[in-house]
């Protein structure tokens, strides 16, 4: 069971935007509380498509496969290899590099 903190009916979300999210795990990170919130606000299936995600532009970052033999490789479809792979494309080279210095073992 849960307790509300506040008597007050709030007539407003409590978080409104990304920018809201990305603070929350940030802090919820520094609580080492990561693990707990973002288990929390995802299903298993939402989980595990993050992961495939996460495999998608580690690959794309690689370069090594067409996206077919991702798909093939990943078990996604070849739209999300694109959508991920236009996403990386509208980043700025930093931010590219940034992204493959975090991602890439």
């Amino acid at each position: 069971m849960y307790h509300l903190t506040s008597t007050t009916m709030s007539t407003q979300p409590d978080y409104s935007d990304w920018s809201e999210l990305l603070t929350l795990v940030q802090q919820a990170a520094s609580l080492d509380q990561h693990e707990m919130l973002l288990t929390m606000l995802m299903t298993p299936d939402e989980r595990e498509a993050l992961v495939a995600r996460i495999n998608i532009l580690c690959e794309l970052l690689k370069g090594e496969l067409s996206q077919r033999q991702m798909s093939q490789l990943l078990g996604v479809g070849v739209a999300t290899i694109t959508r991920g792979s236009n996403e990386l494309k509208s980043r700025s080279l930093t931010e590219r590099e940034a992204l493959a210095s975090l991602l890439l073992k």
